[in-house]
């Protein structure tokens, strides 16, 4: 069923991190009466930095801590009334994933487990609340997936889930239990699986962000392979504005990918931000002589690429940012900080 869902007392999970908070920063200016609780383990990849600008706003609350804690998970859903969870909450690098794989396991799967057991019995056994009155969307990737061709067509929703890493592995784990708690327990949920996310406030170890620190230390510029592995690029704000547009209109127990539709080697893309800093910032020699190729990642998937039609048709949502200004952004970024 359809709805036009307005939450009020919304748990994010992981928002310290990247696309979290950028979600929070978003959620709070454009809903005036939403109430948000920051839940975060800050582990390396989460920063209170990212949300600094909110601390002092009486609608902002953190909370650092697990999501694989039961009770913690339990207290805050009391505490605050929290009548939606969004959950980002999860290891995300696929690399650290290959050497090793536990950590991913224990997060992924089982954060996602707790926090969905934690919603079904409060919301559905104790307060014995309708679909209309509560949400859990869940974050999931586009490389549960697995791997396209060059000819391929993109990913839909409909593809079948063939994860090549244990990251990919275990988001697919944590897709399906999504899907079997609303089918089982008939708790309210929508997901997304979305494509490569860039943007300010990235972790250094992600491409983009390698790339043009390393441009700026004057280091070499490390890329996988030739450096023809295919990926379609994301501005992190126009996910944000996907995510509340699924959240509050979404049909339930749907899943939406959102792609930003802009495919790019990555080679391709190490060229053009080397560009573009030659333009900005120009080095004693171009940056593009910085790149040195390096031996593949284990199991690198060659080419991910997303198809949003259902989110473009049903939700009247669309990328509105080019890959250059969205790039311009995040680089500026860097050279500020």
């Amino acid at each position: 069923m359809t709805m036009n869902y307005s939450p009020r007392k919304m748990l994010v999970t992981g928002g310290a991190g990247f696309i979290g908070s950028h979600f929070i920063l978003y959620m709070l200016e454009k809903h005036t009466e939403l109430e948000i609780i920051n839940l975060d383990l800050l582990t390396y990849a989460g920063s209170l930095d990212n949300v600094a600008d909110i601390t002092a706003d009486k609608r902002y609350h953190f909370v650092e801590g697990d999501i694989c804690d039961a009770n913690l998970v339990k207290q805050m859903l009391v505490e605050f009334n929290i009548d939606t969870i969004v959950h980002f909450a999860a290891e995300s690098h696929v690399d650290r994933s290959i050497s090793g794989p536990a950590q991913f396991i224990q997060t992924n799967i089982v954060g996602t487990f707790t926090l969905l057991e934690a919603a079904r019995q409060y919301w559905l056994e104790e307060n014995k609340w309708d679909q209309q009155q509560c949400r859990f969307h869940h974050i999931s990737t586009d490389e549960v997936y697995g791997s396209l061709e060059k000819t391929d067509s993109a990913f839909t929703e409909s593809s079948a889930y063939l994860p090549n890493s244990p990251y990919s592995a275990s988001k697919a784990s944590s897709d399906h239990l999504v899907r079997a708690y609303q089918h089982t327990y008939k708790l309210p949920v929508t997901m997304s699986n979305c494509s490569n996310n860039y943007g300010p406030f990235q972790h250094p170890e992600k491409l983009i962000p390698t790339i043009i620190n390393a441009c700026l230390q004057n280091k070499a510029i490390p890329v996988y392979g030739d450096g023809s592995n295919i990926r379609d690029w994301l501005f992190v704000k126009d996910h944000c504005a996907a995510l509340d547009r699924i959240i509050c209109q979404g049909l339930l127990g749907e899943s939406y990918n959102v792609g930003g539709d802009q495919e790019l080697a990555n080679i391709e893309l190490v060229k053009l931000i080397c560009q573009m800093l030659d333009d900005i910032q120009p080095g004693s020699q171009p940056y593009a002589t910085l790149i040195e190729f390096v031996t593949d990642r284990a199991g690198h998937d060659w080419r991910y690429a997303i198809d949003s039609n259902k989110l473009q048709t049903e939700l009247d949502w669309t990328a509105t940012t080019t890959l250059h200004d969205g790039l311009l952004e995040t680089i500026k970024f860097y050279l500020k900080d």
